[in-house]
């Protein structure tokens, strides 16, 4: 009986061995994979700190280069609002001359011709403009040859 006994018992450890093989198989095929999966993951990382460190490049370029704009922008929005300013003053100088113009153009008519209604409002129209500048040349050319005749 004893050997009975031993025999079973090592039949019990053989196929306690057998299983400890086909797990510690299965085991290895498993950490085969996770380091695969390792190296994977790895080159992942790799490429996303890259990626990232491209990224954060290309933000501080976008940041510099909307400053510069900003500056700029900033210099044509201060030239721009001198010039108008500048413009806005012509255009009050050019109403002053206007109506000189037309005062002189008033006054300066003969006496039989009756005398216009009073301007009360002058608008800006450049065609009206060139219109009284010619008369007040052509007035002024006949006052002159007159006066060397």
């Amino acid at each position: 009986m004893s050997t009975a006994i031993g025999l079973a018992i090592e039949s019990m450890v053989a196929i306690l061995l057998v299983l400890t093989i086909g797990y510690c198989i299965v085991l290895n095929r498993r950490l085969k994979t996770l380091k695969a999966d390792e190296q994977t993951l790895k080159a992942t990382i790799s490429e996303l700190i890259t990626a990232t460190e491209i990224a954060e490049r290309a933000i501080a370029g976008l940041k510099l280069t909307v400053r510069d704009c900003d500056v700029s922008l900033g210099e044509r929005l201060r030239t721009a609002e001198r010039l108008s300013a500048e413009i806005a003053g012509q255009l009050d100088d050019g109403k002053v001359v206007l109506e000189r113009l037309t005062r002189i153009a008033l006054a300066a008519r003969p006496p039989e011709a009756p005398a216009p209604a009073p301007v009360v409002a002058i608008a800006p129209d450049v065609q009206a403009i060139a219109n009284a500048a010619q008369a007040f040349a052509a007035r002024s050319r006949l006052r002159a040859s007159g006066a060397a005749a």
